[in-house]
């Protein structure tokens, strides 16, 4: 039989409420004027009704000697604070998961990289100890075996391929090279402006013949012009922001890159160094 909310209240009576759903319940308090909470249980909202019924001498105050017991505040504050714990141990699980997540994809690209580094050193080395045993005869118009003095054009093809989209990576990868296969240093700018393209060869077409012959200063000015400078690894660490697209993983690898490119500009390599890094920070910001 469907609840007759005029009924009830023409003659309200405890047996009449405990029958009644929660929903029915609810609106029983609502026509009364009651206060609750929407997420109450039903046996709290019925205790309220009960109490205003008895404050109104509608019914007596016998009911509330029977009707249930409605959990102290301090059995809910209980029950918050449990869940309030369970849900930090959640979230501290999935912080501790993504960052084993990241570690290990971390340490799989550097591996990749390492490999992908050593493959290269080692077919480059291989290649010049050919050049050095004239396994490769000097006949050969691709390389020719030099006699003489330091012949650019024959080890200007070992220079390795210009990244705009990774500056930085080709300048390691062909000092590597110059250390691993003893080309004079005074020949690096010469070797190296053989690849450039894009903005890289603008800026050295623009150097001044000096300039342009000394190595560390063609590696500043292409840095500068891609903004691989300190202070724009530090602008774009502190600027860094997650896309809507983006993972927190791969948010947070990308917010870890800028930060070491940026310590590395700074050649931070020691806890005292990083210290003094920050601490110029933070009063830069004061």
């Amino acid at each position: 039989m469907p609840f007759n909310l005029d009924k009830f209240v023409a003659s309200p009576s405890v047996e009449e409420l405990d029958s009644l759903k929660k929903s029915e319940i609810v609106k029983v308090a609502k026509h009364y004027g009651v206060e609750f909470q929407p997420l109450m249980r039903k046996d709290e909202i019925k205790r309220y009704v009960l109490e205003y019924l008895v404050d109104e001498s509608i019914l007596p105050i016998t009911v509330l000697e029977t009707a249930i017991t409605v959990p102290t505040d301090n059995t809910f504050e209980l029950k918050r604070l449990e869940m309030e714990m369970n849900k930090e141990i959640r979230l501290k699980e999935m912080e501790r998961e993504m960052q084993m997540q990241m570690q290990k994809e971390k340490e799989e690209r550097e591996m990749q990289m390492q490999m992908q580094t050593e493959k290269e050193a080692r077919e480059h080395e291989f290649r010049f100890k050919q050049l050095e045993l004239g396994v490769i005869k000097a006949s050969d118009p691709k390389i020719g075996l030099d006699t003489g003095l330091f012949d650019v054009s024959k080890h200007v093809k070992f220079v390795p391929k210009f990244q705009e989209d990774n500056v930085e990576k080709f300048f390691n990868h062909f000092e590597k090279l110059g250390e691993q296969l003893k080309w004079p240093r005074d020949k690096w700018s010469i070797l190296i402006q053989s690849n450039f393209t894009g903005k890289a060869q603008e800026v050295y077409s623009a150097l001044s013949i000096e300039d342009s012959m000394d190595y560390d200063k063609v590696k500043k000015a292409i840095l500068q012009a891609y903004e691989l400078v300190p202070e724009a690894y530090r602008q774009k660490f502190r600027k860094y922001r997650k896309a809507d697209t983006q993972t927190y993983v791969e948010f947070a690898y990308q917010k870890e890159r800028h930060f070491d490119r940026w310590c590395a500009s700074k050649k931070v390599s020691t806890f005292d160094t990083l210290r003094q890094l920050m601490l110029v920070e933070e009063f830069n910001g004061v």
